[in-house]
């Protein structure tokens, strides 16, 4: 009975009828094209753990985040050599930092500062105007 079931099922299915034709042409306005599709680097690049809590909420940096730091995990101490090896670490970097402070020395990193445009002596600016005058359709500059 399953089996004459089965092939009724089977012979009694409806024919779909094959979608209509595409238009092979471009359309009248131009080629279209796909929008930038951009890759994102995945946030951790640690293999992928079920069993790992991963906390639902995402904080956005404030102005607290540049000086707070993580304390380390055992995982990372053991790594950079155990607690005596961070802590001498630490107070090398804290050594350096005051020292660096004492000299008065710049910063590694700089922030960047424009200079002013040029300005021009008054000999200059004759002289353009001069070298202006000569030249058709030169435009000089507006004096002060």
């Amino acid at each position: 009975m399953a089996l004459a079931g089965a092939a009724q099922a089977q012979q009694a299915a409806p024919v779909e009828e094959p979608a209509p034709a595409v238009d092979a042409a471009p359309p009248a306005e131009g080629v279209r094209t796909l929008e930038e599709v951009r890759a994102l680097k995945p946030e951790d690049d640690q293999p992928l753990d079920l069993y790992r809590f991963r906390n639902p909420v995402k904080v956005e940096s404030n102005r607290f985040s540049r000086s707070w730091s993580e304390p380390p995990t055992p995982e990372q101490v053991s790594l950079s050599g155990g607690y005596l090896m961070m802590g001498i670490n630490y107070g090398l970097q804290a050594a350096a930092r005051g020292l660096h402070k004492l000299s008065g020395g710049r910063d590694q990193i700089q922030s960047a500062v424009a200079r002013p445009p040029p300005e021009l002596s008054e000999e200059q600016r004759r002289r353009a105007l001069r070298f202006c005058a000569q030249q058709e359709g030169c435009v000089a500059p507006p004096g002060d």
